[in-house]
């Protein structure tokens, strides 16, 4: 709110939407604080678009995000990691054209870790629609480049509950207060070492690796004896708990291509963009080994891409080392 008063035109329908995001947030909360009393743990018995055998808690969040977005006019499409298509919304009678926001979300990141109590997260990407403003969106709408993104973050669910997002003025980090039921802004102004202490990689893939990757872990892991030092390794493999690590304390993640995934595991509109925006507005950097993440042009709903993301000298290492230099 305080951003929108530099902006005169600011109709405050953004504002809202990221409330929106809140509400559902604080639904999921709920749930996730809840997840060893209630029958909410466990597989769901359905495989989603991904083939990755869904969790119940990913339905829940899924549709709370959907719900909590659906209805309020604000947005023309919603696109879930989820789901195989673009749901389009309805345009409500008492507006008379379409919302003029296009949201993308990974609603329940890491859930393969719900049931063994370690931190997850909800994953979210805004954009403006590009269509016209009359009716529902599209597929069209959804498949912008990371760098048209109007806001993106993710709400991780750790020993508290924190939102942290960018409109592309900073980024800030709010974290709720379950006494009051209100996300209080603890971080502001967050910003990633140009140079980390940590890399984060599943390194049981080395087998897997083109050498160019292995070489670049190889010299996060022992230093190569001038350019970079040796890092400490953590890795969670919950991929939004990963970045807040490295984005608050410096590091280096990498999800790298292998012989099993040739173009990557991660969803480039789910993940690795809206985190790729959060992390350059921190100062930080994130390319899929050549390219900046911001600037691939997406050609399908569910692209999937490897990613390099973190401190901004680290990835500049790995991209140096990745082109031959």
């Amino acid at each position: 709110m305080e951003q929108e008063r530099l902006h005169p035109e600011a109709t405050g329908e953004l504002s809202n939407l990221l409330y929106d995001l809140c509400l559902a947030a604080k639904i999921i909360s709920r749930q996730v604080r809840r997840a060893g009393l209630t029958d909410i743990l466990g597989e769901f018995g359905a495989i989603n678009v991904q083939g990755e055998v869904q969790q119940k808690l990913d339905v829940f969040a899924n549709e709370t995000v959907r719900h909590s977005v659906e209805h309020t006019g604000r947005v023309c499409v919603v696109a879930s990691e989820e789901d195989e298509h673009p749901i389009p919304v309805q345009v409500r009678a008492d507006r008379g054209r379409g919302g003029k926001y296009v949201l993308l979300y990974d609603p329940l990141d890491g859930s393969t870790n719900i049931g063994v109590n370690v931190s997850i997260g909800t994953i979210f990407s805004i954009h403006r629609r590009t269509a016209t403003k009359k009716g529902p969106g599209s597929l069209a709408d959804c498949l912008q480049k990371g760098r048209a993104q109007i806001a993106a973050g993710y709400i991780l669910y750790g020993s508290s509950t924190m939102l942290v997002y960018t409109t592309g003025q900073g980024v800030h980090g709010f974290t709720l207060d379950p006494t009051i039921g209100e996300f209080l802004l603890s971080h502001p102004d967050i910003r990633s070492p140009d140079v980390g202490q940590y890399y984060s990689v599943n390194e049981s893939h080395w087998n897997k690796w083109a050498p160019g990757i292995q070489k670049v872990v190889g010299a996060f892991k022992n230093g190569d004896g001038g350019s970079i030092a040796a890092k400490n390794a953590r890795y969670i493999g919950s991929l939004v708990a990963d970045i807040h690590r490295n984005l608050m304390s410096g590091g280096v993640f990498l999800y790298p291509a292998d012989t099993v995934s040739p173009d990557g595991k991660l969803r480039l509109l789910y993940e690795a963009a809206p985190l790729a925006f959060v992390v350059e507005q921190a100062g930080g950097a994130a390319i899929d080994g050549k390219r900046n993440i911001l600037d691939i042009k997406p050609t399908a709903l569910h692209q999937r891409t490897p990613l390099i993301i973190g401190s901004k000298q680290d990835v500049a290492f790995a991209q140096s080392v990745l082109a031959g230099k």
